[in-house]
């Protein structure tokens, strides 16, 4: 009967080590900071990049206001959370060609929390 007890506290050990935590969208804010260097979340995109006001639902290369690489373009992408964390993960390893010239976050948890952050600047209606 021990060893039974042993074996279920191991094992509760385990799934709450690997349990995802909940994403935290005030952190994820000031995680965007690398990001804010070369994107804008206002309505209107940047010279180096396009604005991810309202990315979440957005196919990607679809804003008129910035200039996109074909490889985005022609992406056939939608963003989503999961396409977001794996784009921001590797970005030219997910859509090779692109222009964007970011080595990744290699964090799960910083992924999550940008987008987390992302969904926030996405409720709000592009004006």
């Amino acid at each position: 009967m021990k060893r039974i007890g042993q074996v279920v506290l191991g094992l509760v050990s385990v799934l709450a080590a690997t349990a995802p935590a909940r994403a935290d969208p005030e952190r994820g804010e000031t995680l965007f900071a690398a990001c804010a260097a070369c994107h804008e979340t206002g309505p209107a995109s940047g010279r180096r990049a396009p604005s991810l006001k309202g990315i979440i639902g957005r196919p990607a290369g679809s804003l008129t206001d910035f200039r996109y690489s074909r490889a985005m373009s022609q992406s056939g992408i939608v963003w989503t959370d999961e396409t977001i964390r794996k784009f921001i993960q590797s970005p030219q390893a997910f859509i090779p060609g692109n222009r964007m010239p970011f080595s990744g976050i290699p964090s799960e948890a910083d992924r999550a929390d940008i987008v987390d952050y992302l969904k926030t600047i996405s409720t709000e209606s592009r004006s």
